[in-house]
């Protein structure tokens, strides 16, 4: 059999295209599933059903059986047919051998080839639109007519008749053009925005996907971190429990070592009291009266005042052992340690202020270090500038917020390093730092290693061990810290008040070099109180 008569075998003859889905009637004619449910339902109310083809009829709805063969013979024609994956809408008058339709006139309710087209363009009434299997969509499903206009009132397509006897009489029109194109407007902008937020998106993507890789950077400079830092706690929180069972066992020795100083007293004083005794019960004057230091046996008295304190000193304070105590003062030296460790970022951008600087003061280029200079630098007179002592003071202030600095002191042997006011005095005693209400420093003179403000100076109870000392700030707790940066990190010191103006980095060297580490900007944690 040829193509094309094989192809006149496959239309519905209904919709005159290849079946779709196709379904045989009781009288074994086949038609598309869509095209005789329509004409079923057409013929609803009218008193039964009949065959569109032999017009056979049914009292009832007839069963409609899918006919799987015919279903499988359609598929296997389709998938053998050239230039199938175009349109898969084939020219209606080609029935010898099947071509690919250009057009679709809904008129006509046929598809054209470019030969036949050209003969259906002599008529202006027809209706050509892309090559379509369903002429059906494209018409009105109540009048059977042409869907010409736009309803904007119901967002709708609609034809002739519905705008002129229809449900939408009156309502505001468009061609189906105009309103094709304010449509493809409003797709473009939305085309747009949509793209504005994907490329938004794709920004947020990538600036994610780069604060990852920062922060697994950092996740493993951490772990490496936590991990040595809880073998050291464990190390420290080890020694402290040692102590503290050292300390709870050596209460009862300590009350042991006083009963027996006190047994070895009580029979010193048995022997003391025989011998008095025994010279009592003498009766030669001259061999009692040349017993030599007979005095010295009764001269106990400081002996037992001191007896007497150690044992109320024993029985009220020595009984017991403040274990709360010694435990809090272990743990929160482990906690200081631990919050100093993990500082968040860098240290503050402390730049030096040559304004500032006494005249015998060099100040590096980069303004991170001062040394001691005996040739005058020569800047101009300033009402900042510190006139007695070598000192000077950073560019920068802080108001609010934790920050910290760090020096490398290494290159001197006198010094001092600290936080001011801007008001702190430029000449006299009164401008030294920690000499006044106004600045809280760390000062070293010669090997000796003290804390001072207001001019109270306390002696630290150990030197530093490193070249380098962190200065910290929490502006809003009141609170300036020093610390040894040795291995692990130890705190010096911790001054505690009110501030009530900005507060600069401060430095006074005697001799040698001062200078400032670090540039990054950062807040850190709070150490615990002292």
């Amino acid at each position: 059999m040829a193509s094309g008569d094989l192809r006149a075998e496959l239309e519905c003859s209904v919709c005159l295209n290849i079946y779709t889905d196709p379904v045989t009637l009781i009288c074994g004619h086949n038609f598309c599933r869509v095209c005789i449910d329509r004409v079923l339902d057409t013929q609803e109310g009218s008193g039964g059903y009949s065959c569109p083809e032999c017009r056979e009829k049914f009292q009832d709805w007839p069963a409609l059986q899918r006919n799987m063969k015919l279903c499988n013979i359609v598929e296997n024609f389709l998938s053998a047919q050239p230039d199938r994956e175009e349109s898969g809408v084939f020219c209606t008058y080609c029935v010898d051998s099947p071509v690919p339709a250009v057009r679709s006139c809904l008129l006509c309710e046929v598809s054209l080839c470019d030969k036949h087209l050209r003969a259906h363009k002599s008529s202006p009434e027809h209706i050509l639109c892309d090559p379509t299997l369903s002429m059906e969509s494209r018409k009105c499903s109540v009048h059977k007519k042409i869907l010409e206009y736009y309803c904007t009132e119901d967002d709708i397509c609609i034809c002739m008749s519905c705008y002129v006897i229809g449900e939408h009489t009156g309502h505001k029109m468009k061609s189906l053009d105009e309103a094709f194109e304010k449509k493809k407007e409003t797709l473009r902008n939305v085309l747009q925005k949509l793209l504005t937020k994907r490329e938004e998106t794709e920004e947020r993507v990538q600036s994610l996907q780069e604060h990852r890789r920062k922060v697994e950077e950092e996740a493993a400079g951490d772990t490496e971190r936590v991990t040595v830092l809880f073998r050291d706690l464990r190390r420290r929180l080890e020694d402290l429990e040692k102590r503290v069972l050292r300390d709870i066992s050596g209460r009862a020795e300590w009350i042991s070592i006083s009963i027996r100083d006190l047994e070895i007293k009580k029979e010193e004083l048995s022997r003391n009291m025989r011998h008095i005794e025994e010279l009592c019960n003498m009766t030669d004057p001259l061999t009692v009266l040349q017993e030599s230091d007979t005095g010295d046996l009764c001269d106990t008295e400081d002996g037992d005042n001191e007896d007497r304190e150690r044992h109320e000193e024993l029985l009220h304070d020595g009984g017991s052992l403040d274990v709360a105590g010694v435990l809090h003062t272990g743990l929160s030296d482990i906690i200081t340690e631990v919050n100093v460790y993990f500082y968040i970022q860098g240290a503050a951008d402390i730049l030096l202020d040559g304004n500032t600087a006494r005249n015998d003061l060099h100040i590096s280029d980069d303004r991170k270090t001062v040394s001691r200079s005996y040739r005058n630098q020569n800047r101009r007179k300033t009402p900042e500038r510190f006139q007695d002592y070598h000192q000077v003071l950073s560019s920068r202030s802080f108001s609010s917020g934790r920050h910290y600095w760090e020096v490398d002191v290494g290159g001197s042997d006198e010094w001092t390093v600290g936080m001011c006011y801007p008001s702190i005095e430029r000449r006299g005693l009164e401008s030294v730092i920690g000499r006044n209400k106004k600045s809280w420093g760390l000062d070293r003179t010669g090997n000796q290693y003290e804390v001072i403000h207001d001019s109270n100076k306390i002696p630290l109870p150990t030197n530093i061990s490193s070249n380098r000392v962190r200065i910290y700030l929490d502006y809003e707790a009141g609170r300036i810290s020093f610390y040894d940066l040795c291995d692990p990190i130890r705190h010096l010191h911790t001054f505690t008040t009110t501030f009530t103006e900005p507060l600069h980095a401060g430095i006074f060297v005697y001799r040698g070099c001062i200078k400032i580490c670090g540039g990054e900007m950062g807040d850190v944690r709070a150490p615990p109180r002292d």
